[in-house]
């Protein structure tokens, strides 16, 4: 348990990095909403495209060797951030992006259902939420450190990048691609080492396809025929596409003149609290989940996060900033719970089914793409109307999509 927590960590810590990277990006190829938050569709992007493949590939080799090819894929992506920082190139960056995303998505696939499987059923939630608060640990850990070591060492943006020449264009862009490649190479030595440790560890043998129950007669080879699992893959794909739409524009959002008018760098530096709000919250809920249904918790956060959304997009300074930041609390139980729920009884179809629900993770390529488009066409401040809409469906799920049907 303690060694499979250490990969929701590190995960965590790789994928909140994103939000350092976006305003980085952002200010050295000058790119719009819309194009800079092409750096999380590509990354999610990967969760549809590797999701299904690794859960075959859990089945094929095991959760173990699943999860040292998923360090070892990981370790690849970071280290191409070097040439990508040394072109630099925006198109590079993307493609290592996909890379880093491709082995989380294998250590998601199997680290997930492995969780739920280290103890009776009734305690999944539980457990998964706990595993999961360690992961909102690096998410919160991650944008202090970009903040010092990209943000922090980056030269002063330059506004008007048309006004240089194109020799010095070139030169400004190396000089501020340069603070991505300390933080990703010692990424890459941490991966190395833990895809070791993970190799050479003894892990107990967990039959893959153990059983919560027996599939329904005549069903077993089709996920599709179950109700709460199907609802369960798009209460994953909103809830990503909600909770990283926010992480994301935080920095950006923070920066304007109506809401906190801080410096990018200092932005930066309130999006812990987001994710911390998330870690608190896995802990507790780790607790609470033990004593209380899973899904009448999930849709009263629902609700209250949607709420804390509306009021931020109602008002203006302080209050607008904290009452989004205080979305991060309520978001915390959410995909452990969605994940637990949706893959209750499913017996020997739990490995594909966790498969399909990562591909579902890929809601946070495309949410966030689509908040891009509505903030440069009705602004920032109002493109979160989008996480409202996917917090809806989520309380949806919890309070009744969540309820087990079985075919036939």
């Amino acid at each position: 348990m303690s060694i499979v927590t250490t990969l929701f960590f590190i995960w965590g810590f790789i994928t909140s990095l994103n939000d350092i990277l976006i305003p980085h990006l952002k200010s050295i190829f000058a790119l719009n909403y819309a194009e800079v938050m092409l750096v999380q569709f590509a990354f999610f992007s990967a969760y549809a495209i590797f999701g299904l493949p690794s859960g075959f590939l859990v089945e094929r080799i095991g959760y173990q060797r699943t999860m040292v090819v998923g360090l070892i894929a990981m370790a690849l992506g970071a280290i191409l951030f070097v040439p990508a920082a040394e072109a630099p190139s925006f198109p590079l960056f993307l493609a290592a992006l996909i890379v880093l995303a491709a082995g989380i998505t294998m250590l998601q696939v199997a680290a997930n259902p492995y969780v739920t499987f280290l103890g009776p059923p009734q305690t999944a939630s539980s457990r998964l939420n706990l595993t999961q608060a360690f992961n909102s640990l690096g998410t919160v850990l991650a944008p202090l450190f970009g903040a010092w070591l990209i943000l922090g060492e980056a030269p002063k943006v330059i506004k008007n990048l048309k006004a240089l020449s194109p020799a010095a264009l070139h030169s400004y862009r190396v000089a501020q691609a340069a603070t991505v490649k300390l933080p990703y190479v010692s990424i890459t030595v941490v991966l190395v080492l833990l895809g070791l440790l993970i190799a050479l560890y003894k892990f107990p043998r967990l039959d893959i396809t153990r059983d919560f129950r027996p599939v329904h007669p005549g069903h077993a080879d089709s996920l599709w025929n179950y109700r709460h699992l199907v609802l369960g893959a798009i209460g994953i794909f909103v809830y990503v596409g909600a909770e990283v739409s926010i992480g994301s524009f935080l920095t950006n959002y923070f920066n304007q003149p109506e809401i906190g008018g801080f410096s990018l760098e200092k932005a930066a530096l309130l999006v812990p609290y987001y994710w911390g709000g998330a870690m608190i919250g896995r802990f507790v809920g780790s607790v609470l989940l033990q004593r209380m249904k899973t899904g009448p918790v999930l849709g009263i956060c629902a609700i209250v996060a949607g709420c804390l959304v509306i009021t931020s997009m109602l008002s203006f300074g302080p209050f607008a900033v904290w009452t989004i930041l205080l979305v991060g609390l309520f978001n915390s139980i959410m995909f452990p719970s969605i994940f637990t729920l949706a893959i209750a009884e499913l017996g020997p179809l739990t490995g594909k089914a966790s498969g399909l629900l990562c591909v579902a993770i890929v809601g946070g390529a495309v949410i966030p793409e689509l908040q891009g488009l509505l903030a440069d066409k009705i602004g920032i401040h109002h493109a979160f109307i989008l996480p409202v809409l996917c917090y809806v469906f989520i309380a949806y799920y919890g309070f009744r999509g969540s309820k087990i049907v079985l075919p036939g």
